[in-house]
């Protein structure tokens, strides 16, 4: 409990969703994080794996993958009401 209150007290959280182009998949995740990120207030931004071999080799079999402030939240699809409930928490 005490770290997600010193999360909350550090600022807005941060989404991020690591895709590639053309993934529909990734279509819906940016979609659903869009929505949820306007609600809660978080950020959220995007990383292409074509453009970083690090995040390739570490995410390609799993995309989409959003992480919060860092740490992998889910793969594949995203949960609205799981998101929002890790961003408000």
């Amino acid at each position: 409990m005490f770290g997600r209150a010193k999360k909350k007290a550090a600022g807005p959280r941060t989404v991020t969703l690591i895709g590639k182009p053309g993934c529909h998949l990734c279509d819906d995740a940016r979609a659903v994080i869009e929505q949820v990120c306007a609600e809660t207030g978080a950020r959220w931004e995007e990383k292409d794996i074509t453009q970083d071999e690090a995040l390739h080799r570490a995410y390609w079999e799993q995309i989409p993958v959003v992480l919060i402030d860092g740490a992998q939240h889910t793969f594949w699809k995203v949960d609205a009401a799981r998101l929002r409930r890790e961003l408000l928490a």
